[in-house]
């Protein structure tokens, strides 16, 4: 018996860091390696950079699609649809705003966006505020809140999570304890679970007039709605302007990235804020709440339990967020730091899926073989890619001095700078791309900061090392380590 713990535990800490070990194994490979095959590190060099190309290009590509797919929704009046005026007089809409220290501002003008909908069915949704227990200004806020908008909603909830032992601080846990009363509420009110939708809304995230219709028409006409999350961008660009540049150039990548992924729909899962029914949470046992990052894990819960039927459902239309900002640029920078860190604990999902593998005999195993490959690819591209693009290719020139003199050896630093070359014209299209995003939420541009927007992307290479590989860096060593992270709320004025 105690073998078997032993031997379990063992394979638990490989699964949780493999991915991280492989990072650091690329990261380092033109050093170790060099000296002995520098031909294979060129090799491995220039079909990383030919991948950062494709993957460029696949980018521009989802992203204009993506644009192009929410322009042509916004011209869709989802609530006059037929199938939503019959079908959605079942359907009840649950809004779950957890949050801790927020400014009650803040709080304020998320649940105004609420307020704004072309839903026809205004009395089917309901609103939890999720406070923390240990937040001492929580029940105040919750007063001021409900007495505010009480009357504009069915019934607003206040939730205080006290976190217990086996819990982490974070959303997850909060979410947990939020939903658990939703659910008692809606049982003991005679309503279906599969007719309740659950709204996960991050408290800065403003919902677009169109997302409850547009959600309720997707759900009621989805043969497997049941099994399915859906998801729309949340873009940055709510405090666009008050962000420092390198904050902001993020803030730029990030929502362009999340456009990208909103078509790319055989990988698609969702991020931040969210829908699924409240009977799919129930059945999952809600979110795991020992976990920081939960937004891909509660899908990857959901996929080692019913496999191919789970999926994300994009929704075309676009969540204005803010970005991170905390008044002063140091203290935002180092804020940005550490939600990059944050989010970056995500590859700890990959560890999860490992050991769910095995344990999970009735899925197709290669779709569970591709679900791996692909959070292992994301959670390496993460912290490797600025090493690998930026600076492996001198390395082998340098350590290896007959490798220098060989055509390889002169043609490497060149290919690769090439290469980068025609991947950062793709640049130019983000600039175009960004400028159109911003213009369908009201953040204008005007023609005196056009400079800007382009000579920003000259600290590219800066914003990428100290707010992207590093951070990313630092979450994949402290798994392997075995150093925890503790949740810290990304503060936002």
């Amino acid at each position: 018996m105690g073998k078997k713990i032993v031997t379990s535990t063992y394979f638990n800490y490989l699964s949780d860091i493999f991915i991280p070990a492989i990072s650091w194994a690329l990261i380092t490979l033109p050093l170790w390696l060099s000296p002995f095959h520098p031909a294979l590190v060129a090799y491995f060099i220039i079909a990383f950079d030919l991948y950062f190309f494709y993957k460029g290009l696949t980018n521009v590509y989802y992203a204009s699609k993506s644009y192009k797919e929410i322009f042509n929704k916004e011209k869709v009046k989802f609530y006059q649809k037929k199938t939503l005026i019959h079908g959605g007089k079942k359907i009840y809409h649950v809004v779950i705003i957890p949050n801790y220290k927020e400014p009650v501002y803040k709080l304020e003008a998320t649940i105004k966006s609420l307020l704004n909908n072309d839903y026809p069915y205004k009395d089917k949704i309901y609103l939890v505020l999720a406070f923390e227990k240990r937040e001492k200004e929580a029940k105040i806020k919750a007063k001021i809140l409900t007495k505010k908008f009480n009357q504009y909603f069915s019934k607003i909830f206040t939730t205080f999570h006290e976190v217990l032992e086996n819990e982490i601080p974070g959303k997850a846990s909060n979410q947990t304890f939020a939903t658990k009363i939703i659910y008692q509420f809606i049982k003991d009110a005679s309503i279906s679970s599969k007719n309740t939708l659950i709204t996960i809304c991050d408290a800065d995230s403003h919902l677009p007039k169109n997302y409850f219709s547009y959600l309720t028409y997707e759900y009621l006409k989805d043969k497997n709605r049941n099994y399915h999350f859906y998801w729309a961008p949340v873009l940055l660009y709510n405090n666009f302007w008050q962000l420092p540049i390198v904050v902001r150039i993020q803030a730029t990548i990030s929502s362009i990235l999340r456009l990208a992924f909103l078509s790319d729909k055989e990988n698609l899962i969702q991020i931040s804020t969210y829908s699924t029914s409240l009977w799919l949470l129930n059945d999952l046992g809600y979110w795991d709440v020992d976990i920081i990052p939960e937004d891909w894990h509660v899908y990857l819960q959901a996929f080692f339990k019913y496999g191919a039927k789970v999926k994300t459902q994009p929704l075309f239309t676009i969540i204005s967020g803010d970005a991170v900002y905390a008044g002063s640029v140091f203290k935002t920078l180092i804020n940005r730091y550490e939600q990059e860190k944050r989010w970056a604990w995500g590859v700890s999902d990959v560890g999860y899926a490992i050991k769910k593998f095995f344990s999970t005999p009735q899925i197709n195993p290669f779709l569970k073989i591709k679900k791996i490959l692909y959070l292992a690819e994301t959670h390496l591209f993460w912290p490797t890619s600025f090493f690998i693009l930026t600076l492996s290719s001198s390395i082998p020139p340098l350590i290896n001095p007959v490798f220098k003199r060989t055509v390889m050896g002169f043609l490497l630093p060149k290919l690769s700078g090439l290469i980068l070359t025609l991947t950062s014209f793709m640049l130019v299209f983000y600039v175009y791309l960004d400028i159109q995003l911003r213009k369908k939420i009201k953040v204008k541009t005007t023609f005196s900061t056009l400079p800007m927007l382009i000579i920003q992307w000259y600290f590219l290479p800066i914003v990428s090392f100290l707010f992207s590989s590093l951070p990313a860096l630092e979450s994949h060593t402290r798994i392997l380590f075995r150093k925890k992270l503790k949740y810290k709320v990304t503060e936002k004025v």
